[in-house]
């Protein structure tokens, strides 16, 4: 485990696989930490870097005071990178981690060649719904959100093992500054327009039952991308990556292959 201070926020992170293979970097959902990839870690290639950590307000990064824009956590992403000296590094980004992979690469292509948008949206609910969610958890906490988040995030079969404990806790000890200055930053973030100016490889993967980005409101947004690639994945909700990494790391593996960064 490593922390990156970067002035106004310290981000934890950490490097596995190859010290000099090429870069993957992962940016988790909203309400989960940088374990939601535990899962895949195994069934991912030899040759990557794989860099992972935690965004602002969660897990053991800082938590500024809120509410945040989606403009400090794309500058998040990009100084972490800045600071690890990595550059042309392909960007896999779940739900708001998706969001700040669009961010990004619009900003500064130079550190990044390709993209994998995973459960995520150029635009993601509305500021109404995002401002229910807002009050009931800053009445009740996130438990107050917790069951129906579940319903959302998994499948039914997954929802009936005892692992769904797991994500549950993860998602309720999040700091609740953080998860209210996240879910500001989504409320407030319309994409539409410059991720339609994208021109790089990406990939789109949906879940067959995710009830937070469902799989046409993903399709929509990769589609915007020309040449890109939009890949269901049955059997899974928001969080494919936990209920079928293998599916998951499969198409991941297929997509660096094919655009060329394992073979770098």
């Amino acid at each position: 485990m490593r922390m990156a201070d970067l002035g106004d926020v310290q981000l934890h992170y950490r490097v596995d696989g190859d010290p000099e293979g090429a870069p993957v970097v992962f940016a988790n959902s909203l309400g989960t930490d940088l374990r939601l990839w535990d899962p895949l870690m195994p069934h991912l290639p030899d040759g990557l870097k794989i860099i992972r950590y935690d965004k602002r307000g969660h897990g053991l990064s800082s938590v500024p005071d809120g509410p945040y824009a989606m403009g400090a956590l794309v500058r998040d992403a990009e100084r972490l990178l800045d600071h690890l000296g990595v550059h042309e590094c392909v960007f896999v980004g779940l739900s708001i981690g998706g969001m700040i992979a669009q961010g990004l690469a619009v900003k500064r292509l130079d550190l990044v060649r390709g993209l994998v948008l995973s459960n995520t949206a150029a635009k993601i609910g509305t500021p109404a719904m995002w401002d229910d969610r807002i009050k009931a958890a800053r009445s009740g906490g996130i438990e107050a959100l917790a069951d129906a988040t579940m319903e959302r995030w998994f499948s039914r079969a997954f929802r009936a093992t005892p692992d769904l404990a797991l994500w549950r806790n993860m998602l309720t000890r999040q700091p609740l500054e953080g998860f209210l200055g996240c879910s500001a930053a989504i409320s407030g973030t319309d994409f539409y327009t410059p991720t339609s100016g994208l021109r790089l490889p990406t990939l789109g993967i949906a879940g067959s039952e995710d009830g937070s980005t469902p799989p046409d409101l993903v399709r929509e947004t990769v589609e915007l991308v020309p040449g890109s690639e939009f890949k269901l994945i049955r059997r899974a909700g928001h969080l494919p990556c936990v209920e079928q990494p293998e599916d998951y790391a499969a198409l991941l593996t297929s997509f660096l292959t094919q655009i060329g960064h394992l073979a770098r």
